[in-house]
């Protein structure tokens, strides 16, 4: 277990790392770092931020994909998917589906597409997946651009949950009410939705990929469920609440992008609309 004065020099590199966009040796790389100590250095994180005048709006999922879990770590099995408070800083909206994004300053940026959940009400401790889905006041698709501040992303799981969990930016698209019907089978209706990415320059498109929504977790509902699971062992941190924004994780690859692409995405099987995001 890292020393509370360890944690806090890791969490002040990072951050100092963020705002210079440098990239750094990974954590583990210095001595030992368990999924435990990545929490502890996040935590550290969270406190700075929010001491710097930042406000929490939600929390962002990672590592979704079960298939890829054996190839993440060396160290540590990998037995949960990981997660990290997102800010306001980091999260924005894009009421049309249209966007313009800058990457200046990002580390070695990547785009995942994801479903984007907003919690109208507070759920019970012991929730259902179920019970989950009808605790969510409307979902919108976005696109997360993951960063990462260790040199060619090789790390460990627990370096990734320290660095801001890999998030960079979340954009937003425009939301679409739950209904309590919508609600009843969301989980079934999003596992068994897919989505297309394509990407260009000058206008010209090309098919860049696919992805399934049961390859998060099984359904973005089911992510979210594992978020409020491992909360309730992390007494650390607060709970899911009302108003929080929830992205749930990457319904394909994280496809490395750059300025002066623009990437659209179309989603089969929902009734949700696409983005048409240009990076500069």
């Amino acid at each position: 277990m890292l020393l509370s004065a360890q944690a806090a020099r890791h969490a002040h590199r990072l951050l100092a790392a963020r705002a210079d966009a440098e990239l750094i040796p990974c954590l583990s790389s210095q001595g030992p770092l368990s999924m435990a100590d990545g929490y502890e250095v996040a935590k550290n994180i969270m406190d700075i931020r929010i001491a710097q005048g930042e406000t929490m709006v939600g929390r962002k999922i990672g590592f979704t994909n079960r298939a890829a879990w054996p190839r993440l770590s060396e160290t540590e099995a990998l037995k949960e998917p990981i997660w990290a408070p997102l800010f306001d800083s980091t999260v924005r909206f894009a009421p049309d589906n249209h966007g313009i994004q800058s990457l200046a300053g990002a580390q070695q940026p990547r785009l995942e597409p994801e479903v984007v959940f907003k919690l109208g009400a507070t759920p019970a401790p012991d929730a259902s997946p179920r019970q989950l889905a009808d605790c969510i006041e409307w979902m919108a698709h976005g696109f997360e651009i993951v960063t990462c501040p260790y040199p060619g992303w090789t790390f460990e799981p627990a370096d990734a949950v320290a660095a801001f969990g890999l998030h960079g930016a979340l954009i937003v698209g425009e939301p679409k009410g739950v209904s309590v019907e919508t609600r009843r089978n969301l989980g079934e209706v999003l596992g068994m939705a897919s989505i297309s990415m394509s990407w260009g320059r000058d206008g010209v498109m090309s098919l860049r990929g696919a992805g399934f929504g049961s390859d998060v977790m099984g359904s973005p509902v089911q992510a979210l469920w594992h978020l409020h699971a491992m909360l309730q062992k992390q007494p650390q941190f607060p709970p899911l609440a009302a108003g929080e924004i929830i992205t749930t994780g990457t319904w394909t690859e994280a496809y490395p992008i750059e300025a002066g692409q623009t990437w659209i995405s179309a989603f089969s099987g929902i009734i949700l609309p696409g983005l048409n995001i240009s990076f500069v």
